[in-house]
């Protein structure tokens, strides 16, 4: 099972609170991170996009660094972890990210994959004038669905001359072509993100739930193996979680309630504003999940909170769910959190045994 780090490439992390660590994003921040996680042997490194903060006392998420360019400069500071960026489709045209991707995949070494991000916060496009109207909400996936393909084009065999309702390429050329194939990501958790994502992606991320029911995702987790089966496809589910841990569970529920405590209900307001924007958004879709009330504090992100011992019987725990090929963390403080991941909660997984000798 694959482990990896969803790296805090906008400020605070994935904790709209006063209470939580309070930083802005730097490349040296985040170099420090990821080459911890590769120290410790984690697999993968994950950076999102966001375009635009959601304000509130903590300004959460308005101070935000470019996915591909920074890792690009992580991709010249690692060896072994495997990197991903995040497109956001509406942004960039798909030929100039698969050169992007290419250029990466060669400073990598192979290491190279790109998240897709269909887009459904309205404000981050608006302010460019780049959201094409609200009927796109119910056609982002189609818009995706030809995005990926002119990508997979470009990679396999250097040409593209798609067709398409969005996207109409002539020729199109892409020299050098990645040396390793470019692995592809998506996070659907609807119905139609689900088809899209055993239809196009590598892996598929699926948000865990709850705090402590680290198989509560279980069901998400076979739909989305019947997709991939369906499809004929083998498609990863990775599991998002959150890790607060401490020395007892005392401790680390203390952290947690203390969070809470410090909710930034402005920056959660505009979250919510922004999730339910679109009229047709079924309830279990990614953004009404994040933007639930009971724990928007961290976007609902499936949250394991105890001391090393529990949080590692839960890692275990969550690893043993069928269709699980690997989990995806984030932490409330990332460099201390990966180095108690790496030297305290790891050793203790049974689902990592592999990765016992790794010296802290």
């Amino acid at each position: 099972m694959d482990i990896g780090v969803f790296i805090p490439i906008g400020n605070n992390g994935w904790l709209i609170s006063t209470t939580a660590p309070q930083y802005k994003p730097t490349f040296e921040l985040n170099r420090q991170i990821v080459q911890k996680a590769e120290q410790y042997g984690l697999e993968f490194a994950l950076s999102m996009i966001k375009l635009r903060g959601f304000g509130g006392k903590t300004e959460f998420w308005d101070h935000n660094l470019e996915s591909f360019t920074l890792m690009a400069g992580l991709a010249a500071v690692t060896q072994r972890i495997q990197l991903y960026a995040s497109v956001a489709v509406l942004t960039i045209p798909p030929a100039i990210v698969a050169r992007m991707a290419s250029t990466i995949d060669s400073i990598s070494g192979g290491r190279f994959g790109v998240n897709i991000v269909s887009g459904w916060a309205k404000a981050e496009y608006d302010q460019m004038g780049l959201w094409p109207g609200d009927s796109y909400f119910g056609t982002r996936y189609d818009y995706s669905s030809e995005y990926v393909t002119v990508l997979r084009d470009l990679w396999e065999t250097g040409t593209s001359s798609f067709k398409g309702k969005y996207f109409q390429m002539e020729d199109c050329r892409l020299s050098p072509r990645p040396q390793a194939p470019i692995k592809v990501v998506c996070a659907g958790q609807s119905p139609r993100g689900i088809e899209f994502g055993a239809t196009f992606g590598d892996y598929n991320f699926v948000a865990a739930k709850g705090v402590n029911t680290p198989t509560a995702h279980a069901a998400t987790n076979l739909e989305m193996a019947a997709a991939a089966a369906r499809t004929g496809r083998d498609v990863g589910n990775y599991v998002l979680l959150m890790v607060i841990a401490d020395e007892t569970d005392a401790a680390a529920e203390a952290k947690w309630k203390l969070y809470n405590d410090g909710a930034d209900l402005g920056a959660m307001a505009w979250l919510a504003d922004q999730a339910n924007a679109d009229a047709n958004a079924a309830a279990a879709s990614t953004a009404r999940q994040m933007a639930a009330p009971t724990g928007a504090v961290n976007f609902n992100i499936g949250t394991l909170v105890g001391s090393y011992e529990t949080v590692a019987r839960l890692l275990d725990e969550c690893a043993a769910v069928p269709a699980t090929k690997g989990i995806m963390l984030t932490f409330d403080d990332f460099l201390s959190g990966l180095d108690t991941f790496g030297q305290r909660i790891q050793p203790l997984m049974k689902s990592r045994a592999a990765k016992r000798g790794v010296a802290a």
